[in-house]
């Protein structure tokens, strides 16, 4: 069977929208845990728009806004001297950006359903779990994807703005796209063998950087960044059904968010009971605390079926949602290895 999974960099710029909004998210957590919080973030050139509500005891200025904003750039590595290296014609900085604030409080139609512990949407989320140990329960091309774009993100060999793509067939890799910034004096054979010394031992495969033969431009300056666009790259890639909106933009009274953790979480423990790939679905109604749920195996059997309740609130403790790690669950995705300290794995 063909599989196939891409992954990318905290420096996309659809990554980078979702972080500034984490990154604004831990600082309202950091002063009222009980923050309620639903921010959307577009990112173009050095324009950044920031619209959504907040209900929360912590309140910041527009001009604290904007510097958190850009503080959470800069952390990406979209620094002054990184802009130096590149060119302003070809990559942003954190410090130069322009920041717009449309910000409001949240809903009391909303908010009267939360308040009744009762979830804060509709809507339909879905996990998996391979039984795979040596993935931490992660689909195996998602897997080497991410592996792959972690390792090109550190190395300083290109730029901050990677995509990596990795095909796969009956768990052989047949095929391994990576694009990422190079300056015109980096050599290629450099990348490549980078690269193929991440993969080594994986056998033949075809390997294509950089398809379209140069890629110097990167970042918001190439691409408008809007949060919520990268969830088959947050959740499975290529792998399971993706529902709900995004978990990044919202606090832990959202489904999108938690009900997302819930499925993986569950999806992890069917896995380990029954030696097997889970699957699990399961669907919510704004104001309420019960939840449809549904968990398969990979052949579509069903191993439970029901109607549970399921507390928002409880959720938000077991899961620790009600402190500042929204960020690093940003950072290389909700789900495997790298969020191993994280409760829901």
């Amino acid at each position: 069977m063909i599989r196939f999974s891409e992954y990318v960099s905290l420096g996309h710029p659809d990554k980078i929208a979702d972080y500034i909004s984490q990154w604004l998210l831990d600082r309202y957590i950091e002063r009222d845990p009980h923050t309620r919080y639903a921010v959307e973030v577009q990112i173009k050139d050095f324009k950044v728009t920031l619209g959504g509500e907040v209900s929360s005891q912590a309140q910041f200025t527009t001009q604290e806004i904007a510097a958190y904003v850009r503080e959470a750039v800069n952390d990406i590595g979209y620094t002054r001297e990184y802009m130096e290296k590149w060119g302003a014609e070809n990559t942003i900085c954190g410090d130069l950006l322009d920041v717009s604030v449309l910000i409001r409080q949240q809903s009391p139609d909303i908010a009267q359903g939360v308040e009744n512990n009762g979830w804060g949407d509709q809507g339909i989320f879905f996990g998996m779990a391979s039984y795979d140990k040596q993935t931490c329960g992660m689909p195996y091309d998602h897997t080497l994807a991410k592996r792959l774009c972690k390792a090109l993100f550190e190395s300083g060999l290109g730029g901050l703005d990677i995509k990596t793509q990795v095909v796969t067939e009956d768990n052989r890799v047949r095929k391994v796209i990576v694009a990422i910034p190079l300056l015109p004096d980096t050599p290629m054979k450099k990348v490549k063998s980078f690269i193929k010394s991440r993969l080594r031992g994986l056998g033949r495969y075809k390997l294509i950087v950089n398809g379209t033969g140069r890629y110097v431009q990167h970042g918001p300056i190439a691409d408008c960044g809007t949060t919520g666009r990268k969830l088959a790259v947050d959740f499975y890639g290529g792998n399971c059904k993706l529902g709900g909106g995004s978990p990044w933009t919202k606090d832990a009274s959202k489904a999108d968010l938690t009900l997302n953790l819930a499925a993986r979480r569950l999806a992890k423990n069917y896995a380990m009971m029954n030696e097997c790939d889970v699957y699990v679905a399961l669907a919510c109604c704004i104001g309420k605390k019960q939840v449809d749920v549904s968990v398969r195996d990979a052949a579509d059997n069903v191993l439970v079926e029901g109607n549970w309740d399921i507390d928002p609130s409880e959720l938000r403790k077991a899961y620790h949602l009600d402190t500042p790690i929204y960020a690093s669950m940003c950072r290389w995705g909700l789900f495997g290895e790298y969020q191993a300290d994280k409760a829901w794995e």
